[in-house]
């Protein structure tokens, strides 16, 4: 049975990029492990809910109603910490993301980093999406001193998508969809060797970028196939 630890913050995360990624490991057997910097159980950003704004920007209904599925499911009831992830236990990690303020917990844990680290030098898949790519991008390698994906070739949230819902919003909402001064896109390729390393792709065709045992994705509308490909690794 391959295993599959999922990191997150107690609250705000993306409720698409955990919930769809989760039922489908789920459907094909998988045991998932959540964690939690202290072990309690996380919550989702509650405006993906109800619609950001004028009901909109939320989730999509289907991603709401696993969502619902998810709630009640023993391993999201009954997370470990940070601390405890022992990369020996698990296949592979998935790293969501989640853009409102109470997700700078789980991008900022340097014991989630130091997790991430040990993850790539033992060669596990690691998987991100969104702002989850923040986590891999902080996360050094004991060698080098360099990121742990200053190498490869990724992508995460891009800029384009991070402006236009901020600017679509920030009368309202001022900078509840800028998580950071920095956009997504520019601290991650800050830290890659080659800023070309970076895949941007058409924001409207669902898309990942694979490089060796790493999978990245962008946004919502690439989880289902986000999910697809870390089920290839997993199955070859």
């Amino acid at each position: 049975m391959k295993k599959i630890i999922i990191p997150l913050p107690d609250k705000d995360f993306d409720l698409t990029e955990v919930a769809v990624p989760w039922k489908m490991f789920k459907d094909k057997g998988y045991k998932i492990t959540f964690a939690t910097e202290k072990g309690k159980v996380a919550q989702t950003d509650p405006m993906l809910i109800t619609g950001v704004i004028f009901g909109q920007l939320g989730a999509k209904k289907e991603a709401i109603e696993i969502y619902r599925e998810l709630e009640k499911a023993p391993e999201f009831l009954n997370p470990i910490t940070y601390a405890e992830i022992d990369v020996a236990d698990f296949d592979a990690m998935h790293l969501p993301g989640g853009h409102a303020k109470g997700v700078k917990q789980y991008l900022e844990s340097e014991v989630l980093q130091e997790k991430v680290a040990q993850f790539f030098e033992h060669n596990k898949i690691v998987g991100s999406i969104c702002h989850g790519a923040l986590v891999l991008a902080r996360a050094k390698d004991k060698k080098t001193g360099k990121s742990v994906v200053h190498n490869k070739k990724m992508t995460a949230l891009i800029k384009i998508l991070e402006k236009a819902a901020y600017y679509i919003t920030a009368w309202k909402l001022g900078d509840y969809y800028r998580t950071y001064p920095e956009y997504t896109q520019d601290e991650v390729k800050n830290v890659l060797d080659d800023k070309k390393q970076f895949v941007v792709g058409n924001p409207f065709v669902p898309m990942v970028v694979e490089d060796g045992n790493l999978v990245t994705a962008r946004w919502p509308e690439d989880a289902v196939l986000y999910a697809e490909k870390l089920i290839e690794k997993l199955e070859n």
